[in-house]
């Protein structure tokens, strides 16, 4: 199955529960964690293991070539992302407003732009035991997340079988990086908190859910401070509640430190437990 563990907001302790969780199931089962908030990859202070391969990712943006171009102006006519203008007889390229759609390149009736790589990130595979782990790192400079979000889920579906776990470490928030690292996702885990900012921000996650139509539950974490208002919504909304991981000050001790949690804490065990129970009755029903 391919799990994306998604949120409303930052900070309410997704990739916590990514690193703790890929690490209990890869104790029996083969499991590929997949840190896709790739402006922010922090999956990888949590996880070691050794190199596999390591690729530096690219995207294509255009290239003026002044002495092939009849300044027509149809580059800046067809481009939607106001990449290209024309100023007089010079054309001007803006690579950080390029989404690589190849428009002005294929209609340019000289060939006066043509497609040239750019350095997009950096992505690594590591592997220790049964997990394997791969984050993609955004170049510092980069606008736009999405492409190489794309290329990792392209890299994980061309190296990992059907048959093993995948879990997604999803960018936080609601946009566009979000329904790219979800589109694909046979179930989505939203991590929340119980406060009112977090049940603000979980509200908006479930109508995108919804709106991409996948199956979805909820993890309460810091389960113990605020109120009940997050158990109260997702009951009147009959949204699945996975999991309640405690608030302790001893976690985010060890959180601060870079250790798993879940091996020191019977508790937070108990609950990845009710997690990993809720997901192979998912697959067991897919597979019927």
């Amino acid at each position: 199955m391919k799990i994306a563990i998604a949120s409303g907001k930052g900070g309410t302790g997704k990739t916590t529960l990514a690193t703790n969780l890929a690490s209990y199931l890869a104790e029996k089962n083969k499991v590929v964690l997949v840190d896709l908030d790739v402006e922010e990859p922090n999956s990888g202070l949590f996880i070691t293991g050794k190199p596999v391969r390591t690729e530096t990712k690219y995207k294509m943006i255009p290239q003026w070539e002044q002495d092939k171009c009849t300044p027509c102006g149809l580059c800046q006519e067809v481009c939607n992302f106001n990449a290209i203008i024309q100023l007089s007889n010079q054309i001007m390229v803006f690579p950080e407003l390029c989404h690589s759609c190849f428009a002005c390149s294929e209609l340019c009736p000289t060939s006066a732009l043509p497609m040239i790589p750019q350095k997009m990130g950096v992505l690594k595979h590591l592997r220790q035991g049964k997990l394997s782990f791969v984050e993609n790192r955004l170049e510092i400079g980069q606008e736009h997340a999405v492409p190489l979000i794309s290329q990792t889920n392209e890299y994980v579906n061309k190296y990992f079988s059907d048959g093993l776990i995948k879990l997604y470490d999803a960018p936080p928030g609601t946009s566009c990086p979000v329904i790219e690292a979800t589109k694909e996702a046979d179930f989505v885990i939203l991590v929340t908190e119980p406060t009112p900012f977090g049940l603000h921000d979980l509200k908006l996650a479930v109508d995108t859910m919804k709106a991409l139509k996948k199956q979805f539950g909820v993890v309460i974490n810091r389960y113990g401070i605020g109120n009940d208002d997050v158990l109260d919504f997702c009951r009147k909304e009959n949204i699945p509640i996975l999991a309640k991981i405690p608030n302790d000050r001893r976690i985010a001790e060890l959180y601060s430190c870079g250790e798993l949690i879940y091996q020191k804490f019977p508790r937070v065990k108990e609950q990845l437990k009710n997690i990993e129970d809720y997901i192979l009755e998912l697959k067991n029903r897919a597979t019927q």
